[in-house]
């Protein structure tokens, strides 16, 4: 059970933002934990604090009143608490561990994060590439980066951009080959695969209408998606490949998106960090600044070679 000055934190950030869902993204809570802290000061106070539809929440008098009491409350609640604490830059040091794709880590990751490393030195960057879901717990992880869709709900999560996939071949393999005109046609196709390191399992093919099928026959198979695109740009086959490794290649002419209508519905980008304890400084800082700009950054980084 949250104490009352947390309660109340909680419902001035909902009240400054406007949505339980956005003060749950500024708090990084769920939005029912949000739902329920106003619930319960509401108990405490018997008033309503927002006035609910099915559209919108908007503030009622006595919350406004209440907001307008508890803001210099809090204030002076963190005022002491910063008065009495370790400095902000003795915050901004130590170990940062980040899980993330290696398409990601390699091509985005590092140059977003440089600028602040260079500004922050003693703050050390962990950064492990690996494609398998580790558990952030065991593993030490302060925040991971996956594409897929969020279903852990141990962890904090925030979804940063859509990740659309695509089918694509080279000009000269589709000149030998023939253009498929659906998903069936792509089965007498030389097609890659793609290796799940969670399992050795290939990966199915995603297409509109929730249909999916798995190569049966691949001319080409690894578990990197980076060695993958290599290989459609060599004309050894056909992929379904995401967005930022091709968008630059589809724009220049060396690859050719095929079956557009049966494109399946994007997957997501999540940034995520476990529930466990207070969050360092130097954590958050990195966790805000990659759900700020990482979506801007990937798709930059689609755009050029």
């Amino acid at each position: 059970m949250l104490n009352r000055t947390e309660l109340l934190r909680i419902f001035c950030c909902a009240a400054e933002s406007g949505s339980f869902r956005e003060a749950a993204n500024c708090l990084s809570i769920s939005p029912q934990a949000v739902t329920r802290a106003i619930k319960e000061l509401e108990g405490m106070f018997g008033e309503p604090l927002f006035h609910r539809s099915t559209r919108q929440v908007q503030i009622s008098a006595f919350g406004e009143r209440l907001a307008e009491q508890a803001r210099p409350a809090l204030s002076g609640i963190d005022q002491l608490f910063n008065q009495n604490s370790r400095s902000r830059d003795q915050e901004l040091r130590g170990r940062v561990r980040i899980t993330v794709m290696q398409s990601i880590g390699h091509r985005i990751l590092v140059p977003l994060l440089a600028p602040l490393l260079r500004e922050y030195p003693e703050i050390e960057l962990d950064l492990r590439l690996n494609d398998v879901m580790v558990d952030a717990v065991d593993q030490k992880i302060d925040i991971g980066i996956r594409i897929g869709f969020v279903r852990d709900r141990s962890y904090i999560a925030r979804v940063i951009a859509p990740i659309g996939l695509q089918v694509v071949a080279t000009p000269e393999l589709l000149q030998r080959c023939g253009m498929p005109t659906s998903p069936l046609d792509l089965q007498r196709l030389p097609l890659s695969a793609l290796v799940d390191r969670n399992n050795g399992r290939i990966w199915p093919w995603y297409f509109a209408g929730e249909q999916q099928f798995v190569p049966s026959q691949p001319a080409f198979t690894c578990d990197d998606q980076e060695v993958e695109c290599e290989a459609v740009l060599s004309g050894l086959c056909i992929s379904q490949l995401p967005d930022h490794l091709i968008t630059a290649h589809l724009a220049n002419g060396r690859l050719i998106a095929l079956l557009p209508h049966c494109a399946p519905v994007p997957l997501e980008l999540f940034i995520y960090r476990p529930q466990r304890g207070p969050v360092s400084a130097r954590v958050r800082m990195i966790y805000d600044l990659l759900s700020r700009y990482l979506g801007d950054a990937l798709d930059q980084a689609g755009h050029t070679l």
